[in-house]
């Protein structure tokens, strides 16, 4: 009996079951709640099949990097080394630019085409090579590794030769469209217009997958990764020399002085042998990976 009605009981503390309050996910929020922290996304479902040839059709970048790029699940992947491989090239492709701008000035669209039209040529000139050496290195490669490794290495090496037969197969899509020949003239003749514009088509989605497809080839070597990781830094090493070597034979940039020429000549090889003994020591080291133990020696 009071001034006041009676009151009601206490409401118990909130919160999880056998549990102090403020227990839980978040931290206790004032009255009137409060910003929650938001949640995080649920991550996106991987593209089935279909949706992945569907996404190669119209784009050819993402087909690419699809057929030139290693897909071995179990392979050792250093990030410090795809990274130093990165600033590799991109420091490459700016002395390449000095020494064309300092010695072969370019003022006119056609000098310019004619710059870009080289290093085009060098580019697809150390990709044929590499072609070329590809199935003897992977034969000596596999023949030179002991009793089970080499049916194992032969049958990793399916997709790296897919990879060389589609960057061949999307080449050869040009000389169709263009060739002056009677026998390819014949054929555009056959197809007639709707055929040109397919014909046309293709061609303009071969030159997204071919070019972004050389620069992968040149970067992952052919996803020789695949077969076995030694296999990168050794095959980059061979096609350097040999390239260096083809520009002393051809005198490539002659009218670039003696000393400068030399400093070009060298610094990819020298650089690219440093890197890859570097690589091969990361793999010994860290993954415990090395040529006589991927041989079975």
């Amino acid at each position: 009996m009071g001034p006041y009605p009676p009151q009601p009981a206490p409401v118990p503390p909130q919160g999880y079951p056998r549990h102090p309050q403020g227990w839980g996910p978040y931290p206790p929020q004032p009255h009137g709640g409060g910003p929650q922290p938001p949640f995080p996304r649920p991550p996106r479902p991987p593209l089935t099949r279909g949706q992945r040839i569907l996404k190669c059709v119209y784009n050819p970048f993402y087909a690419a990097q699809r057929a030139f790029r290693p897909s071995r699940p179990d392979a050792v992947e250093d990030l410090t080394v795809r990274k130093i491989q990165m600033w590799r090239t991109g420091l490459g492709a700016a002395a390449w630019l000095v020494l064309v701008m300092s010695y072969q000035p370019v003022d006119t669209a056609k000098g310019a085409e004619t710059v870009a039209g080289d290093k085009f040529d060098q580019s697809w000139t150390s990709t044929l090579f590499l072609v070329c050496a590809f199935p003897f290195v992977i034969a000596l490669f596999a023949f030179a590794a002991q009793g089970a490794l080499r049916r194992l290495y032969l049958r990793r090496s399916l997709k790296p030769f897919g990879a060389v037969a589609a960057l061949m197969g999307s080449m050869a899509t040009f000389p169709l469209a263009v060739a002056p020949d009677p026998a390819t003239t014949g054929f555009r003749d056959a197809i007639g217009t709707p055929g040109m514009v397919v014909l046309i088509t293709l061609c303009t989605w071969s030159l997204g997958f071919a070019l972004y497809g050389i620069a992968l080839c040149l970067n992952h070597v052919f996803r020789t990764a695949d077969i076995h990781e030694v296999l990168p830094p050794i095959l980059a090493t061979l096609l350097v020399w040999v390239m260096a070597a083809l520009d002393v034979i051809s005198n490539a940039n002659a009218e670039v002085p003696v000393v400068a020429r030399i400093v070009f000549l060298l610094g990819a090889p020298v650089s690219v042998t440093v890197l890859s003994c570097w690589e091969l020591y990361r793999l010994r080291k860290y993954h415990n990976l090395t040529v006589r133990q991927a041989l079975g020696r």
